[in-house]
């Protein structure tokens, strides 16, 4: 029997999977800059004890055309300024509901595909509120101190 892999199906696990820190993301980066995309890069994932970890970081609106280009500059492939894809997913950036939607780019391998994730089950002020809520659940108090027994 012959296994098929689904691409489209793998992306969607993913996405669902870390709807969470992709709105914690998308939020922070918003709150920080304005309007932008959160990128995600399954490249180079990091394996520790809790599983499987990816880079993923905020590119805001005024820095996105020249992300692009330097980003997806290879031979075959570069979203100039011109260009309808570059000039659709500006277009997305500047009217999308950073309330309520995500603009996302999944990079795996030499492939870069574009999300935009509306109406999310779990909006990223919502993602921000909960990741930041887990954190201090964790942090040590400022005056804690370590102490070892001999």
């Amino acid at each position: 029997m012959k296994s098929t892999f689904n691409h489209d199906n793998w992306q969607q696990a993913l996405i669902e999977t870390n709807l969470l820190i992709i709105g914690f993301n998308a939020w922070n980066g918003y709150l920080k800059t304005g309007r932008g995309v959160v990128v995600c890069s399954t490249n180079s994932p990091l394996l520790d004890r809790l599983g499987e970890t990816f880079k993923t970081h905020f590119v805001p609106r005024p820095r996105l055309a020249a992300f692009l280009n330097a980003w997806l500059a290879t031979p075959d492939t570069v979203i100039l300024q011109g260009h309808r894809m570059n000039g659709h997913i500006l277009e997305a950036v500047d009217s999308y509901n950073p309330e309520r939607d995500v603009i996302l780019f999944l990079e795996s391998g030499t492939r870069v595909s574009f999300f935009y994730l509306k109406n999310l089950p779990i909006t990223p002020p919502e993602s921000y509120q909960r990741v930041r809520q887990a954190w201090s659940e964790f942090q040590l108090p400022t005056n804690y101190q370590h102490r070892t027994k001999i």
